[in-house]
Protein backbone atom coordinates (compact mmCIF):
# COMPACT_ATOMS: atom_id res chain seq x y z
CA UNK A 1 0.00 0.00 0.00
CA UNK A 2 1.06 3.21 -0.35
CA UNK A 3 2.42 5.65 2.24
CA UNK A 4 0.75 8.42 0.92
CA UNK A 5 -2.34 9.33 -0.76
CA UNK A 6 -3.81 12.46 -2.20
CA UNK A 7 -7.12 14.25 -3.52
CA UNK A 8 -8.65 17.61 -3.84
CA UNK A 9 -12.37 17.87 -2.53
CA UNK A 10 -14.89 21.00 -3.29
CA UNK A 11 -17.58 20.88 -1.29
CA UNK A 12 -18.54 25.39 -0.54
CA UNK A 13 -15.99 27.55 0.88
CA UNK A 14 -12.64 25.96 1.17
CA UNK A 15 -12.61 27.14 4.62
CA UNK A 16 -15.34 25.12 6.25
CA UNK A 17 -13.76 22.02 4.46
CA UNK A 18 -10.54 22.15 5.27
CA UNK A 19 -11.41 22.66 9.59
CA UNK A 20 -13.47 19.66 8.75
CA UNK A 21 -10.37 17.57 7.60
CA UNK A 22 -7.40 19.33 9.79
CA UNK A 23 -9.77 17.44 12.39
CA UNK A 24 -9.13 14.05 11.03
CA UNK A 25 -6.49 10.84 12.05
CA UNK A 26 -4.53 9.79 8.70
CA UNK A 27 -4.96 13.54 7.08
CA UNK A 28 -1.10 14.04 6.97
CA UNK A 29 -2.00 17.85 5.27
CA UNK A 30 -4.70 20.39 4.27
CA UNK A 31 -3.97 22.63 1.80
CA UNK A 32 -6.85 25.57 0.74
CA UNK A 33 -6.86 26.45 -3.11
CA UNK A 34 -8.19 26.37 -6.81
CA UNK A 35 -8.64 23.93 -9.23
CA UNK A 36 -10.62 22.43 -11.32
CA UNK A 37 -10.49 25.36 -14.05
CA UNK A 38 -8.26 26.09 -17.18
CA UNK A 39 -7.25 29.87 -16.09
CA UNK A 40 -3.47 29.76 -14.84
CA UNK A 41 -2.73 31.32 -11.66
CA UNK A 42 -6.35 32.32 -10.26
CA UNK A 43 -6.37 34.63 -7.23
CA UNK A 44 -9.37 33.89 -4.68
CA UNK A 45 -10.84 37.52 -6.49
CA UNK A 46 -10.52 35.98 -9.88
CA UNK A 47 -12.09 32.48 -8.68
CA UNK A 48 -15.02 34.32 -7.11
CA UNK A 49 -15.49 36.03 -10.11
CA UNK A 50 -16.98 33.35 -11.63
CA UNK A 51 -15.08 33.57 -15.14
CA UNK A 52 -11.96 31.09 -14.35
CA UNK A 53 -14.11 27.81 -13.81
CA UNK A 54 -12.05 26.68 -11.24
CA UNK A 55 -13.92 26.02 -7.90
CA UNK A 56 -12.68 26.78 -3.95
CA UNK A 57 -10.61 23.13 -3.25
CA UNK A 58 -8.45 21.93 -0.55
CA UNK A 59 -6.17 19.55 -1.75
CA UNK A 60 -5.73 16.34 1.25
CA UNK A 61 -2.47 14.38 1.71
CA UNK A 62 -3.02 11.53 3.77
CA UNK A 63 -1.73 7.57 5.04
CA UNK A 64 -4.15 5.39 3.49
CA UNK A 65 -2.43 3.48 6.08
CA UNK A 66 -4.54 5.04 8.46
CA UNK A 67 -7.50 6.53 6.65
CA UNK A 68 -8.76 4.82 3.91
CA UNK A 69 -10.46 6.70 0.37
CA UNK A 70 -13.57 5.35 1.66
CA UNK A 71 -12.92 6.69 4.77
CA UNK A 72 -12.58 10.18 3.17
CA UNK A 73 -15.54 9.81 0.75
CA UNK A 74 -18.00 9.33 3.66
CA UNK A 75 -16.45 12.63 5.44
CA UNK A 76 -16.21 14.56 2.58
CA UNK A 77 -20.18 13.83 1.64
CA UNK A 78 -21.16 14.18 5.09
CA UNK A 79 -20.07 17.75 4.92
CA UNK A 80 -21.77 19.35 2.39
CA UNK A 81 -24.71 18.72 0.22
CA UNK A 82 -23.88 16.96 -2.60
CA UNK A 83 -27.30 17.93 -4.29
CA UNK A 84 -27.13 21.88 -4.24
CA UNK A 85 -25.42 23.06 -7.90
CA UNK A 86 -22.91 25.55 -7.49
CA UNK A 87 -24.09 26.58 -3.85
CA UNK A 88 -23.86 25.31 -0.18
CA UNK A 89 -25.32 27.60 2.37
CA UNK A 90 -25.61 31.32 1.40
CA UNK A 91 -22.33 30.51 -0.85
CA UNK A 92 -23.37 30.72 -4.30
CA UNK A 93 -21.24 30.19 -7.31
CA UNK A 94 -19.25 27.83 -9.32
CA UNK A 95 -16.51 27.98 -7.23
CA UNK A 96 -18.59 26.49 -4.13
CA UNK A 97 -19.67 23.37 -6.85
CA UNK A 98 -19.77 19.93 -5.25
CA UNK A 99 -16.42 18.74 -6.75
CA UNK A 100 -13.81 15.58 -6.58
CA UNK A 101 -10.86 15.98 -8.43
CA UNK A 102 -8.78 12.82 -8.46
CA UNK A 103 -5.48 11.85 -8.68
CA UNK A 104 -5.54 7.91 -9.77
CA UNK A 105 -7.97 6.23 -11.92
CA UNK A 106 -8.98 4.01 -9.15
CA UNK A 107 -10.04 6.97 -6.90
CA UNK A 108 -12.33 7.95 -9.79
CA UNK A 109 -14.03 4.79 -10.05
CA UNK A 110 -14.30 4.48 -5.96
CA UNK A 111 -15.71 8.12 -5.87
CA UNK A 112 -18.51 7.63 -8.76
CA UNK A 113 -19.71 4.42 -7.59
CA UNK A 114 -19.85 5.64 -4.03
CA UNK A 115 -21.98 8.57 -5.38
CA UNK A 116 -23.81 6.59 -7.65
CA UNK A 117 -24.95 4.67 -4.30
CA UNK A 118 -25.61 7.16 -2.53
CA UNK A 119 -28.02 8.53 -5.05
CA UNK A 120 -29.35 5.16 -4.83
CA UNK A 121 -29.37 5.47 -1.29
CA UNK A 122 -31.99 8.03 -1.50
CA UNK A 123 -30.21 9.54 1.45
CA UNK A 124 -30.80 13.13 -0.18
CA UNK A 125 -34.00 14.29 -1.48
CA UNK A 126 -32.18 15.65 -4.80
CA UNK A 127 -29.69 14.09 -7.21
CA UNK A 128 -25.73 14.01 -6.11
CA UNK A 129 -24.60 16.85 -8.51
CA UNK A 130 -20.83 15.93 -7.02
CA UNK A 131 -18.02 16.76 -10.85
CA UNK A 132 -15.38 14.22 -10.45
CA UNK A 133 -12.61 15.20 -12.56
CA UNK A 134 -8.60 14.58 -12.69
CA UNK A 135 -6.50 16.86 -10.92
CA UNK A 136 -4.54 18.68 -13.08
CA UNK A 137 -3.00 21.69 -11.66
CA UNK A 138 -4.07 22.79 -8.33
CA UNK A 139 -2.85 26.29 -6.79
CA UNK A 140 -2.39 26.62 -3.22
CA UNK A 141 -4.47 29.57 -2.22
CA UNK A 142 -3.00 33.11 -0.80
CA UNK A 143 -1.59 32.60 2.78
CA UNK A 144 -4.54 34.69 4.62
CA UNK A 145 -6.69 31.72 3.81
CA UNK A 146 -4.96 29.23 4.98
CA UNK A 147 -5.70 27.55 8.72
CA UNK A 148 -8.23 29.99 8.58
CA UNK A 149 -10.46 28.51 10.68
CA UNK A 150 -7.76 27.85 13.46
CA UNK A 151 -6.71 31.85 13.07
CA UNK A 152 -10.37 33.33 13.27
CA UNK A 153 -12.50 30.66 15.57
CA UNK A 154 -14.66 33.83 16.98
CA UNK A 155 -15.39 35.66 13.89
CA UNK A 156 -19.18 35.39 12.42
CA UNK A 157 -18.58 33.21 9.52
CA UNK A 158 -16.68 30.71 11.44
CA UNK A 159 -19.28 30.73 14.37
CA UNK A 160 -22.40 30.53 12.26
CA UNK A 161 -21.20 28.09 9.21
CA UNK A 162 -17.75 26.52 9.85
CA UNK A 163 -18.21 25.72 13.59
CA UNK A 164 -21.52 23.39 13.32
CA UNK A 165 -20.09 21.66 10.33
CA UNK A 166 -17.06 20.57 12.50
CA UNK A 167 -19.30 19.89 15.16
CA UNK A 168 -21.26 17.46 13.17
CA UNK A 169 -18.39 15.45 11.95
CA UNK A 170 -16.79 15.00 15.62
CA UNK A 171 -19.84 13.73 16.30
CA UNK A 172 -20.65 11.65 13.23
CA UNK A 173 -16.57 10.40 13.45
CA UNK A 174 -15.38 10.98 17.06
CA UNK A 175 -13.23 7.31 16.71
CA UNK A 176 -11.17 8.83 14.06
CA UNK A 177 -10.25 12.62 15.15
CA UNK A 178 -6.96 13.08 15.87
Amino acid sequence: MESKGSVAFGGGCFWCTEAVFLEIKGVLAVTPGYAGGETPNPTYESVSSGSTGHAEVIKIEYDPRVLSFKKLLDIFFASHDPTTLNRQGNDAGTQYRSIILYETESQRIEAEDYAAKLEKSKKYEGTVVTEFKPLKKFYPAEEYHQKYYNRHPDEAYSQFVITPKVEKIRKEYGEILK
